[in-house]
Order: C-alpha cells, then sequence, then structure tokens
C-alpha cells in the first residue's frame, strides 16, 4: 500500500495554530498570514478552546484569589485527568464520525475489575491494571466488530453497553456498596507528587528533547528542498513550549501547603500519566499508518476502502482504544475518590468527556481532531467545575455554564464545515 496514497486520503491532523508544517513561508509575516487565511477559511482548530481557556481563567482569577493558587492549579490538573484521558480516546471514535455512549460506564467497570483483583486476588497494581484495560479492549473488541461488521449505528449498539455494562460494578460490588481503592501506587497518582528534582529534569528533558527535533527536522527538510517552516517560527515555538513547561514546573514544585510545618511540592503524578498519554497518541496519529487510515476513514469512509485501506479494522481498533483509554481514566477517577462504587464512571461522567474533545476542537462529523483537543477541553470543562465551586455557585450553574460552552463549541465546529466546503477544503 502506498505511503504516498495513504496521506493524500487523510485530512492534516494539525488544525489550529502555527502546527501545520505542510506550507513554507519565508518569514513570520507570511506564517502568520497563512494563518489568517487558514482562519478564514474555516480551519479554527483549537484556538476557539484555548481563547476561552484564557477567558475562563481571567475570569475566575479576578472574582477569587485563591483560583491561581499552587495548591487549586495542583488540584485542578488532578480534577482534570480522568476526563482529558476518557476524552483521548473518545477522539478516536468521533474522528470517524462514530459515537460511544458507553465508555463513561466502561471505565467505571473496568476500575471495579482492577478493584476486584487487587482486594480479593491480592494481584500487584500492574497485573491489577492490565486486567482492567484487557477488559476494556474487549469491551471495544465487541462493540467495534457490531458496528463494524453488522453495521449497527454506533449510536444504538453503545446505547445498549452503556445500560449493559452498568450491571458489571452492581453485580460484583452490591447495591450501594463500595470498593476501597487504596493501593499506594495507583491511589498515589492523585495524591502523591513526583519528586521536585525529577519533575525539574523531566521538564528540561522535554524542552531539549523537543528542541531538537524540531530543528533536527527543519534541518533535515531544508537539506532535502522540501517543503518547511522559517527559522524564526521553530525558534518561537520552542521558547513557547520552553515557557510552558518550565512555568508550570516551576508553579507546581513550589510548596502549596496551607500549613507551614508541613510540605506540599512536585508535580502531581497525574500530570506525568496524561503527558505521556498525549505524546504517544500524538504519535500514533501523526506519524504512523494506523493514524494516517484513521484520518482517510472519517474523511471519507468508501475513498479510504478504494485505496485499499481495511476500514473495518481502523473502525475496530478505534473502539478498542477507545475502551482502552476509558479504563485508564476509570483508575484516575477511582484514585481521586478512592473508591470504586456501582455509579462509577456514570453520571455526567461521559458528557463531560464528549464535551471537552469538541470543546477541544475535534470535530463531531470525523476526519479532524487530535488528543491535543481532549487536553485544551478538558481543561475547560475542569476551570468551569473548579472556578465556580470557589465562587460557591449552585450545581445547576456549572451546567447551564458547561451546556453552553458546548453549545457554542459544536456551532463553531458547524460554521467552519460550511466555510471549508465553501473554499473547496
Amino acid at each position: 500500500m502506498s505511503t504516498d496514497t495513504d496521506t493524500a486520503s487523510a485530512p492534516s491532523p494539525a488544525a489550529g495554530g502555527f502546527d501545520n508544517d505542510n506550507r513554507q513561508a519565508g518569514s513570520i509575516a507570511d506564517s502568520a498570514r497563512d494563518y489568517v487565511n487558514r482562519l478564514r477559511g474555516g480551519d479554527m482548530g483549537s484556538l476557539p478552546a484555548i481563547l476561552g481557556l484564557v477567558v475562563l481563567v481571567v475570569i475566575f482569577a479576578s472574582l477569587n484569589d485563591r483560583f491561581l493558587t499552587t495548591y487549586n492549579m495542583a488540584n485542578l490538573v488532578v480534577q482534570a485527568s480522568a476526563i482529558i484521558v476518557l476524552a483521548m480516546g473518545i477522539v478516536f471514535v468521533l474522528l470517524l464520525g462514530e459515537i460511544d455512549l458507553s465508555a463513561g460506564v466502561a471505565g467505571g467497570a473496568c476500575a471495579t475489575i482492577t478493584a476486584l483483583m487487587l482486594i480479593d486476588y491480592d494481584w500487584t497494581w500492574w497485573m491489577a491494571t492490565l486486567a482492567g484495560v484487557a477488559f476494556g479492549a474487549v469491551i471495544g473488541l465487541a462493540i467495534g466488530s457490531l458496528v463494524s461488521f453488522l453495521g449497527i449505528p454506533s449510536f444504538v449498539v453503545t446505547l445498549a453497553f452503556f445500560l449493559g455494562l452498568q450491571a458489571v460494578p452492581l453485580k460484583l460490588i452490591g447495591s450501594g456498596g463500595s470498593l476501597r481503592f487504596n493501593d499506594p501506587v495507583l491511589r498515589g497518582l492523585s495524591i502523591k507528587n513526583v519528586p521536585v528534582t525529577a519533575g525539574w529534569v523531566a521538564a528540561v528533558v522535554i524542552v531539549v528533547a523537543f528542541a531538537a527535533l524540531s530543528l533536527w527536522r527543519y534541518r533535515s527538510l531544508s537539506a532535502k528542498g522540501l517543503i518547511h517552516p522559517p527559522i524564526a517560527l521553530v525558534v518561537i515555538r520552542i521558547a513557547v513550549l520552553a515557557v510552558i513547561v518550565l512555568g508550570l514546573t516551576a508553579l507546581l514544585n513550589a510548596n502549596r501547603s496551607p500549613n507551614p510545618i508541613f510540605d506540599i511540592s512536585g508535580i502531581p503524578w497525574a500530570a506525568p500519566v496524561v503527558i505521556a498519554l498525549l505524546l504517544f497518541w500524538t504519535y500514533v496519529l501523526t506519524k504512523t499508518r494506523f493514524g494516517r487510515h484513521l484520518y482517510a476513514v472519517g474523511g471519507n469512509a468508501e475513498a479510504a476502502r478504494r485505496a485499499g485501506i481495511n476500514v473495518l479494522r481502523v473502525r475496530i481498533m478505534a473502539f478498542v482504544i477507545c475502551t482502552g483509554m476509558a479504563a485508564l481514566a476509570g483508575l484516575l477517577s477511582a484514585s481521586y475518590t478512592g473508591k470504586v462504587s456501582p455509579g462509577s464512571g456514570g453520571s455526567n461522567t461521559l458528557l463531560y468527556a464528549v464535551a471537552a474533545a469538541v470543546i477541544g476542537g475535534t470535530s463531531l462529523f470525523g476526519g479532524r481532531g487530535r488528543a491535543l483537543d481532549a487536553v485544551i477541553g478538558g481543561l475547560v470543562i475542569a476551570t468551569i467545575s473548579n472556578g465556580l465551586g470557589l465562587l460557591n455557585q449552585a450545581a445547576y450553574i456549572n451546567f447551564v455554564v458547561t451546556g453552553s460552552v458546548l453549545l457554542l463549541a459544536a456551532s463553531v465546529d458547524a460554521i467552519s464545515r460550511r466555510r471549508r466546503s465553501s473554499a473547496g477544503v
């Protein structure tokens, strides 16, 4: 199968931001002009979500002086981690123009399996985690097979699994019961922090690695006479990443304990987990054949099939990845609450995850989205909940604001899609 054909069949994953290396500009002005033209053509990407996040931060910081404290920022990171991880999995399904309504309760069922392996069978944390993720993969395999081979709409299949999977924790735990999630490693994802020195080392390594890869890619493309961005833009990207990574590291490494006797410093362990998953799935989506095939199928399934892509396999793998990530999200949620109950993964868990992916810039119509969208959208969702909580607002306000933001994001997506169609993109 030709790589050129695969690449040509798939929309570019880079959407929004100065991150599209498929255009060459001689200066920063040319790059800025090119970016503005893409915005006018409907290629909004994550820009609305980023601007919305900035606005939310400014509003909540001005209304409550506790919002930007190091203690609250660390808590915000932990709160957002489960939603972000679940949203990353949802992105893969949305890229196909499908939906998985069962992802939330699937995560709760997988967390229940992990908790039982820890408590009843005394398994090690990593073996119990693998059992939970494997259970999630089996669920995704079943959903993907029904959708792909039988042609049942994903809405119907996942709705059935949404109802059925709620029986798993209810049967294993019992109505009104719960399982303690107190494994030192898994529970520590939410209540323990990376040592300060290790955090700084990791931050420097990330910045240096990104700089080296960016400069190497620029030099390689330039030497081969291929299309590449101007060197000034490459340097700006490196500088922006360095400011963000080193700034957040300095913020979270500061002692945030309200009691001066105790020291609470370091990056919460949930953050490295999210970052590792972000880097891995970004690589999969942008640098692998499966990623190119996924975008191609989401953009035009029939054209992808004619190009020789195994559409059925791509669909099944997308659902497997989604429920596998749901299992990890369930573990992070259980780590945060310290328990697993029959209601774990229910309520609005899935809705928040879908909202995070869409708010971050992933299209509901398929073919456009990134793993980074889940991170940005998840931070928006968590910021709304966290900020309104600090302001002691009623619970219904949270639902109204979150729903309004989601509706706005969906409207932007629809308008952008119409403008891209008008522009012939």
